[in-house]
């Protein structure tokens, strides 16, 4: 038990933390590894080489976690066929509590460092949040890596109810019709976080332009002595959340049913297949990019050094191409990457309820397949 909890505090805690302790003041705790400095170090010449080094951030931290679900998925299907990678789902969702507790912690911190600095409670508190903050983005990550993590096993348990379901005996992907769903569903998780993407930016443009328009219009504003219009931006924020949502649920929705009718069942099973694929390594290269991004911000406005160089307060050269990173990071990490779990279920969830008809009626363009 000890070397497995000391390979995954290695992998998984941030490089460097503080616990405050009872008599003795602020503990601080380094990790060996150091992912988020090097992001912060990176801030130094700029927002480009921030955005460059933590891309290559997230994309390495794919690596260590396909490996492990490609593991489980062997190890499980060598020992009982798809009824052990179904058993394996559902050991992976049976860790439903422990994730939604590691997942609410981050923005509980982030709201309650909001609170502190709208209510002026002094830069102390604000301090502590941001400490707390730091480690929530961190348990984010790994309560998102978990929630893909079940999403991949889920889908493949379910893509393999769907192939008995259908009768198919094998995917061929040199066949031009299982081809042709390969590259479709290795297409969509792009699809998707495009939508997703672009409807955050959509919405800060319009809170930006009322943020503007209020400072612009209403006197006393810039002042202080007259309170801006606070529901005008709730309003903006909460009518994006639902309408623009509705573009990439259509996607997910119709998907499965024009791919199964129009092109059939091994289409069908193509496009399962590689939307797992290319799904599963985007959810979790954006979630720990969006992470890192936010914790390098946060490690330079807390007056560390790299490399025996000061990184710069707030308002430094640093500190902005700083801001810029997690910028970028906020619709990846909060966005883009947690919904592409929602993505894959609910594509294989609809793909086997509608399974029968898709065998019964589906290949219109290509003609059945015996």
């Amino acid at each position: 038990m000890t070397p497995t909890i000391l390979v995954v505090s290695y992998l998984c805690l941030p490089a460097q933390f503080s616990i405050v302790v009872a008599g003795h003041g602020d503990k601080v705790v380094k990790n060996w590894y150091s992912p988020v400095r090097d992001v912060a170090d990176a801030c130094r010449t700029g927002a480009a080489t921030n955005i460059i080094f933590g891309l290559a951030l997230g994309y390495k931290s794919v690596i260590i976690p396909v490996l492990a679900i490609a593991g489980a998925v062997y190890l499980s299907y060598t020992l009982a066929a798809m009824y052990g990678i179904a058993c394996a789902a559902l050991g992976m969702l049976s860790t439903l509590s422990t994730c939604l507790a590691i997942d609410a912690y981050g923005p509980i911190s982030d709201n309650a460092g909001g609170i502190a600095e709208m209510t002026e409670m002094g830069p102390g508190i604000r301090e502590k949040t941001d400490t707390l903050d730091s480690a929530g983005n961190t348990t984010a990550a790994i309560g998102k890596g978990f929630a893909i993590g079940s999403a991949a096993l889920v889908l493949l348990a379910l893509f393999g109810a769907y192939v008995n379901r259908t009768g198919i005996s094998e995917v061929n992907v040199l066949a031009p019709k299982e081809f042709v769903g390969l590259i479709v569903g290795a297409m969509l998780p792009y699809w998707f976080s495009a939508m997703t993407m672009k409807s955050v930016g959509k919405a800060a443009l319009a809170m930006v332009e009322e943020v503007r328009r209020q400072f612009n219009t209403i006197a006393g504003l810039m002042e202080g002595t007259v309170k801006p219009d606070y529901k005008k931006c709730v309003m903006i924020s909460t009518d994006a959340s639902l309408r623009e949502m509705i573009a990439p649920g259509c996607l997910v929705m119709l998907m499965p049913i024009i791919v199964g009718y129009l092109f059939g069942v091994y289409t069908l099973a193509g496009a399962l297949a590689d939307a797992l694929v290319s799904g599963v390594q985007m959810a979790i290269s954006a979630s720990n990019t969006g992470g890192a991004w936010d914790n390098a911000k946060k490690y330079i406005e807390a007056g560390n050094t790299e490399q025996g160089c000061a990184l710069g307060p707030k308002g430094s050269a640093c500190h902005k191409a700083a801001v810029i990173g997690d910028t970028v990071g906020d619709p990846l990490k909060d966005t883009s990457g947690p919904s592409l779990n929602i993505l894959l279920k609910l594509m294989a969830v609809e793909s086997l309820v509608f399974a029968p008809f898709f065998k019964e009626h589906g290949s219109v363009l290509f003609g059945r397949r015996s």
